[in-house]
């Protein structure tokens, strides 16, 4: 299985369109505000902290590169090479590497696996972005990449982000400026319920270690200057029967 050419061909629109500066595209938060939170939640749930890091959906690779710099070896992936041209610019120190996988091919996550052994994986915003045939693959990837030793650190919009965007994006004024171009190339975020999230998890095998709710930080702004921050869940994932 693999995804859809249409799905494909509007990453890659996307990420061709996405300027070259920081903060451009609405998700390009600084780690500080995202990764850096994550991992304090993560850390306490690492079983070996020595394993590879792969950043599942790295796109631009601002968070893979704060990663690089606190995890031995750290692999950024993503299904636009757009996405990983514009992450590679921005590396030029190489402090990580970079490759193209498509998340739903078994075979390509298999391969994977097998040359790095066991990771640790870092996955924000992936599965609610991806359309519903590829949802259960995507977390199949995760459960096949994290092994027996590996855990998972996933970022999802909760569904009370829906609102929260759809508000946005009918606003009389029109859509905030970095929430348009998501629009724009027919991707829809926010669109898996909480509890199918958990069933997925579960069915692909995975046991849910710990979960919260913690705001996703955008690059966005409302009308009257407060960033914008979206409803999200997170959990830990390892090895194991889950639970829904």
């Amino acid at each position: 299985m693999s995804v859809t050419s249409r799905y494909r061909d509007a990453w890659e629109g996307f990420w061709r369109d996405a300027p070259e500066e920081p903060g451009a595209v609405i998700w390009d938060a600084e780690p500080a505000v995202t990764a850096e939170r994550h991992l304090v939640l993560f850390r306490p749930h690492l079983a070996d902290p020595e394993l590879p890091l792969v950043d599942l959906g790295c796109g631009n690779g601002t968070q893979t590169r704060f990663l690089a710099d606190r995890f031995a070896r750290v692999l950024g992936v993503d299904l636009s090479v757009a996405a990983l041209d514009h992450a590679r610019r921005r590396d030029p120190a190489r402090r990580a590497g970079f490759a193209q996988l498509d998340a739903t091919d078994a075979d390509a996550v298999r391969a994977l696996h097998e040359r790095l052994g066991d990771a640790n994986v870092y996955l924000r915003g992936v599965i609610h972005q991806s359309e519903p045939a590829d949802r259960r693959p995507v977390a199949e990837a995760v459960a096949a990449l994290v092994g027996e030793r590996g855990r998972a650190f996933l970022v999802e919009l909760a569904e009370s982000a829906k609102k929260v965007l759809a508000d946005l994006a009918h606003d009389p004024a029109g859509p905030p400026p970095k929430l348009r171009p998501v629009f724009a190339h027919g991707l829809a975020p926010a669109e898996v319920a909480d509890a199918a999230l958990t069933e997925l998890l579960h069915t692909a095998g995975l046991t849910v270690l710990a979960s919260g709710d913690l705001p996703l930080a955008t690059t966005e702004s409302a009308p009257d200057g407060r960033p914008i921050e979206l409803p999200a869940r997170w959990l830990v994932v390892g090895a194991g029967p889950g639970h829904p």
